[in-house]
């Protein structure tokens, strides 16, 4: 009731406050200026807006009391309205009441919480401090234990090393690593003794044990891979002197001199083995060329030699680059001088290579596993053993080769070194391929030499100074036809262009010699048979050792038909020269649409009819009888002949086809024609049998 009265005793004061404002507007001016107050906001309330103006004659008295008991009625109404929601503001105000005494009770939490949090701010700097000096104490204790632990470190001897020393085998990668940490070890006691540290000495004793049992055993591993690195140079026929050397040198070196260092034991190794090996080699090249063919020291024009057995001849040293025969056992000098045997220079350089590549493989192989080095310093250090030894052996071959004039030999050598490069390669032993190259460096200049040394033979060789000549193959084509075929052989086996170009250029000449030879003879028909012979000669040559589908052999094969077909025409040229040329001269004439011509040659075709008829058995008997007198080869006569006879019948058959022509049908002499069934029987029984 209280609160009611209250509010509408606020009411009654607006409503004069609002009748004096009304009354001021009256009096004040009607436009905004410096004294005009900004109007009060009263919303519901406002009695001055137009729902509130008052008309020109109304009571103001009366209108106050209106509004006065206006008021009441509201305060009346709004009374009601609090007497009905008095129990909820009871219970909003007991909620307040309650959320006061929550909030008092949080404060005092609060105070509290404020109070520890000032308490952990001291106890945190107490713990900052001592954290700082835990730190500092920690640093110092580091520092001290790096310290201490390398001393330690530098003096425990671990039981891994112990064990990887006495038991593990030398080949092993363990032993190694622990041989490193064994000698790290022993340099960091040393050095802590030139300190002064005492502790040195409890392990001073187990070091010098380790590093002796270490040393016995890599050196009897070392005597053992020498042992057998080189037994198999026993093979070989070192000289017993050089290998007492070589034992005496590493037992007296290795086993008597602890402290040699691995730079004076190379250096002794180079100069000791180096001396070994040249002596060696140095002895038994002496007496490889004990054992050698001597042959004849001129140069060989290929006139000067009418011998078939000549270094023109391949024979059987082309199997000198068989597999078989490549790393066959090393020639023994001192047994082929007791059985007189004599080989040629590619036997005895394929022995001497051979030995020169397996010792090498086998000395590379050891340097690299002996002194633990491989790439460049293996290189150089297996060139510091063998570079003696490989210069007297291209100096020994520089001196042979400025006096040999054999081709073959020195092709086969070239042929055996690329073979021999190719299996150091198989072994993974590089340090022989600048040897290799070397060698041909020399071998292969002197080939080329000899090669045009030749061509300049056969190109200079003047036929009328041979001699009496005759029909059959010329020696020298002979020769030719052997010495081509033996390097084509050889050249199939690894081709090389240069030597093909060089062998076409001694094709060249010797064909034209081949021409200037035929030449000296009167008649076509020995010129023909002098180059058949020949052609024939050096393709069966040829097609003995080289290839069908060759240059040469297809380049004589063609001159070979060419002139045997010409031949063939001069053989059959006198006895049926006129059944030729009568044929040819009526094809001619039918070709060109004057067969009327053939009327006139009635009496020439009677004539040829009955001299053929008559003629013809003791023709190609008399035919076959010089064909097989002239060739020596049968087998080439009897080409020649089924050639001839061939061609006879095909002429013969051309013949009746001529006179099958109208002009010619009615000639009473073509009842006297040979049936061509017929004479090709008769013509077989004139075929030889061979």
């Amino acid at each position: 009731m209280a609160a009611a009265a209250t509010m509408a005793a606020a009411a009654r004061e607006l409503v004069l406050r609002a009748g004096t404002s009304d009354m001021d507007e009256e009096e004040g001016p009607l436009e905004g200026g410096p004294g005009l107050q900004e109007p009060l906001q009263l919303g519901e309330l406002d009695i001055t807006s137009n729902e509130f103006i008052l008309d020109e004659g109304v009571d103001l008295r009366h209108y106050s009391k209106q509004v006065e008991l206006e008021l009441q009625q509201i305060e009346q109404k709004s009374i009601r309205d609090y007497i009905q929601e008095s129990e909820n503001i009871a219970s909003l105000h007991n909620q307040i009441t309650a959320c006061d005494a929550v909030l008092e009770r949080m404060e005092q939490m609060l105070g509290a919480f404020q109070s520890d949090l000032s308490s952990i701010s001291s106890e945190i700097r107490t713990l900052q401090e001592q954290s700082g000096a835990m730190n500092i104490r920690l640093r110092n204790r580091q520092a001290v234990r790096g310290k201490l632990g390398e001393l330690v470190d530098g003096l425990v001897v671990p039981s891994a090393l112990v064990t990887a020393i006495l038991e593990a085998p030398v080949t092993e990668p363990r032993f190694l690593e622990q041989l490193q940490e064994l000698d790290a070890k022993a340099a960091a006691v040393r050095e802590q003794e030139a300190r002064g540290t005492a502790a040195c000495a409890d392990v001073r004793g187990v070091l010098d044990r380790l590093r002796v049992k270490a040393v016995t055993k890599i050196r009897e591993f070392i005597l053992q891979k020498i042992y057998s690195f080189r037994k198999p140079m026993t093979n070989y026929q070192i000289p017993q002197t050089a290998l007492l050397k070589y034992r005496s040198f590493f037992y007296q070196f290795l086993l008597g001199n602890e402290r040699a260092t691995a730079k004076e034991i190379r250096d002794e190794y180079v100069e000791t083995l180096s001396k070994i090996y040249l002596s060696y080699y140095r002895s038994y090249l002496g007496r490889l060329m004990k054992v050698q063919v001597r042959p004849r020291r001129e140069r060989h024009s290929w006139p000067s030699l009418r011998s078939r057995n000549t270094i023109f001849t391949l024979g059987t040293r082309g199997s000198v680059i068989s597999p078989t025969e490549l790393e066959a056992p090393i020639l023994v000098p001192h047994t082929a001088q007791r059985g007189e045997q004599r080989y040629p220079f590619e036997a005895l350089f394929r022995s001497q290579h051979y030995a020169l590549l397996d010792n090498s493989c086998r000395e590379y192989l050891f340097i690299c596993e002996f002194f633990v080095v491989s790439g460049p310093a293996a290189h150089d250090l297996f060139h510091a053993v063998m570079g003696r030894t490989l210069n007297m052996t291209l100096k020994h071959l520089e001196s042979y080769l400025a006096d040999c004039y054999d081709a073959i030999a020195v092709f086969l050598c070239i042929h055996i070194v690329l073979r021999f490069r190719n299996i150091a390669a198989k072994r993974d032993v590089p340090a022989l391929d600048r040897y290799w190259e070397q060698v041909l460096a020399l071998l292969w200049p002197r080939f080329e030499l000899i090669l045009e040394m030749n061509v300049q033979s056969v190109r200079s060789t003047d036929p009328q100074r041979l001699g009496g000549l005759d029909t059959r193959p010329h020696y020298i084509t002979r020769r030719y036809a052997e010495f081509s075929s033996a390097l084509v052989s050889i050249n199939q086996t690894i081709p090389n262009e240069r030597t093909m170009q060089l062998l076409g250029q001694l094709q060249v000449r010797v064909e034209n010699f081949v021409l200037r030879v035929a030449a000296e003879f009167s008649s076509r028909k020995e010129q023909l048979i002098f180059l058949i012979n020949n052609y024939d000669m050096m393709l069966g040559v040829l097609m003995e050792r080289a290839a069908d589908d060759s240059k040469e052999v297809e380049s004589f094969q063609q001159l070979l038909n060419a002139r045997t077909q010409e031949f063939i025409e001069e053989l059959l040229s006198p006895p049926f020269g006129g059944l030729v040329a009568f044929v040819k001269e009526a094809e001619a004439l039918i070709e060109r649409g004057q067969a009327e011509r053939l009327r006139g040659e009635e009496a020439r075709v009677t004539q040829l009819i009955r001299g053929f008829g008559s003629s013809w058995k003791s023709s190609v008997e008399s035919l076959s009888q010089d064909v097989m007198r002239s060739f020596t080869n049968f087998r080439n006569g009897t080409s020649i002949i089924q050639g001839a006879l061939t061609q006879l019948i095909q002429l013969y058959h051309r013949f009746h086809r001529v006179l099958s022509q109208p002009q010619l049908r009615a000639l009473p002499a073509r009842a006297e024609l040979i049936n061509i069934h017929h004479l090709m029987v008769e013509l077989k029984k004139h075929k030889p049998n061979f």
